[in-house]
């Protein structure tokens, strides 16, 4: 499929790339629109200490989704570049761990956050 006549980009990728963007749009929305609910004083105690438990797996889970997601392109990149490039593979496994630290690093942190309250 040719788009804009300078790239081409199969089609079941183009599609998994606007579901995506549709999923983390309606997420989006969803937390924007559900933080006046989370402002109000008062009277639901309980109820309100469910949806912020409740909302910081969910946050907790796109942490871990993003992390995977992360880590799975550096592989698949480093992969390929040592099939390219096999003479300079430990340059590209020692950058891939690297890379790959620091995504944990921030996801143990972001983890964190979600987690306390």
């Amino acid at each position: 499929m040719e788009i804009s006549g300078k790239l081409s980009v199969p089609v079941r990728g183009a599609r998994l790339v606007n579901q995506f963007r549709n999923v983390v749009m309606v997420l989006v929305a969803f937390l924007c629109l559900a933080t006046p609910a989370f402002a109000q004083d008062g009277g639901a105690a309980a109820g309100s200490a469910a949806v912020a438990l409740s909302l910081s797996g969910l946050g907790a889970g796109l942490v871990i989704l993003g992390a995977g997601y992360g880590i799975g392109k550096i592989g698949a990149s480093a992969v390929e570049s040592i099939a390219r490039q096999p003479e300079v593979s430990g340059n590209i496994q020692t950058a891939m761990i690297i890379a790959a630290a620091l995504i944990e690093g921030a996801t143990f942190f972001a983890l964190i956050v979600c987690i306390m309250k």
